[in-house]
Parts: structure tokens; sequence; C-alpha cells
């Protein structure tokens, strides 16, 4: 019996029967779908003045898909978003540097990772007072952070005297510390990368010891194990035939690249 795309048996909220033949489903269609979030730097962006996507999972998603021999087709979402995408069929698989967070993890299943990245807080340069890391977290401080990133939970929980804004689209954590309305944002080392290119202003904080290094990884819907294990063997081929070390030092994010 040959399962369509158009038959959904759920079984606890995943369209199981539709990923229980992911790869095969994906060979026959000739098209590997991937969702990406096209606003992350170094990872998987859309320049806005002429629409190509760059970026290490573009290069890396393209990889996957000559290995399965398909073509590939791109599926914007964003971090509240791409788990929906993945449960509801949208795309065969999640590549945009998905940290892989235990709450993501119950519904979602995860590659082995391929970078891992610590907090990065970014203040102004002429900060009077934000110079080092232990210089955040105090009372009158405004720590940003956007709206369904990691950051958010992991902030809203070491925080203990400063105050934490969540910034939504089209609002825009560097406008929020421009202004004066944050003392400093928080991300990660791959969007620091965009930071530095674009920003005179800005200043790079960085922990004085670990505070929450978060595992990237690339994600699939439940309920197929081969295709996880299929997407398992293509991390391990980038890492061992070197073009995980070619997509991570192109985009400059080698310092983060999980190799082993």
């Amino acid at each position: 019996m040959v399962v369509g795309f158009g038959l959904l048996l759920t079984l606890g909220g995943a369209p199981s029967a539709v990923a229980a033949g992911r790869e095969a489903a994906v060979r026959e269609a000739g098209v590997l779908k991937v969702c990406i979030w096209p606003d992350y730097y170094g990872i998987s962006f859309r320049n806005p003045r002429n629409g190509q996507l760059t970026g290490m999972d573009i290069t890396l998603s393209k990889a996957f898909a000559d290995d399965l021999g398909v073509a590939v087709e791109y599926v914007d979402v964003a971090f509240p978003t791409f788990i929906d995408a993945l449960l509801a069929g949208r795309c065969d698989v999640a590549m945009f540097g998905v940290g892989a967070l235990p709450a993501r993890a119950e519904k979602v299943r995860f590659s082995a990772p391929y970078l891992r990245s610590d907090l990065v807080a970014v203040t102004l340069r002429n900060h009077p007072s934000v110079k080092r890391w232990n210089d955040i977290d105090q009372p009158g401080r405004v720590v940003s952070v956007l709206k369904g990133t990691f950051m958010e939970p992991v902030m809203r929980a070491q925080l203990k005297h400063a105050e934490l804004q969540v910034v939504a689209p089209p609002d825009t954590r560097e406008r929020e510390v421009r202004s004066g309305r944050a003392d400093v944002f928080m991300s990660d080392y791959p969007y620091t990368r965009r930071v530095l290119d674009n920003e005179d202003w800005a200043e790079l904080v960085f922990p004085d010891r670990p505070v929450f290094p978060l595992d990237y990884a690339y994600a699939v819907a439940p309920g197929d194990d081969a295709w996880l294990a299929r997407l398992n063997r293509f991390v391990a081929d980038i890492k061992h035939d070197g073009r995980l070390k070619a997509a991570a030092t192109a985009a400059r994010l080698a310092p983060i690249m999980v190799s082993d």
C-alpha cells in the first residue's frame, strides 16, 4: 500500500503516516523541502536587496539534497513556528541552526549537533557602565531578547535583577539598544557576525564562564526513525569529508563547529 501525502493518520499530534516514508516520498517527489528562518545571518539569510539566500545551512541543505539526488525548496518559518511546519508536513527537515532545547525535543527529533554556541551580549560601544558580563544582571538594566528564540526562556530564568524585554518583529533588538530603551540584547555567536559586519556602534560582551552552551542541530518530525538516521548519516558524512568545515569557515562560524 502506498501512503500519499494527502493521508494523515495522526498519532500523538504528529502526522506519523506521512513521516513514515519520508525519504522515499522526498525521492519520489524529487524535492527536499527545507524549513529556514531567512533572517539568520551566516546561517540562512535572504539578502533584502536581491533576494539571494546565503549562509552555512543554505550550502549544507543543498548538499543534503544533492546526496539524496533531489532538488531543494525552501519554506520560510520562524523559531516560534518551525515545529508546527514540521508536524504539518510543510517541510521535510528544518535546517537553520535550531537550538536543541529540551522543550523542542519533546515535539521534534534532533540530529547530532554540528554547532555549539553560548550566549553573547551586544551593547553600545560607548555604554557608560556595561563592560563585563557581570555588569548585565544589575538593578535598572534592561536586557532585550527576540521573541521565540532560546534566549527568551534562558534569560527569563537567569535574570535576577535586570528587566527582561521581549521584542517581536517588526521591532528589533538593535533598535532597542541604540535608542537606549535596552542596555544589551542577547544573541548567539552566529548572529554577532551580522552585528559586527553592519553596525559600527556595537560592542560584544562574552561570558567569562559558560552560561548556556547550546547544541545546534537539524530537526525532523517524529515518527520516522529511518529518516532521522539518514539525516544523522549526512551530519556524520559532512564532519568526515570536510564539507562541514568548509561551510563553517566560509560563514566565519568555524569557532563554534562541532566536529566530533
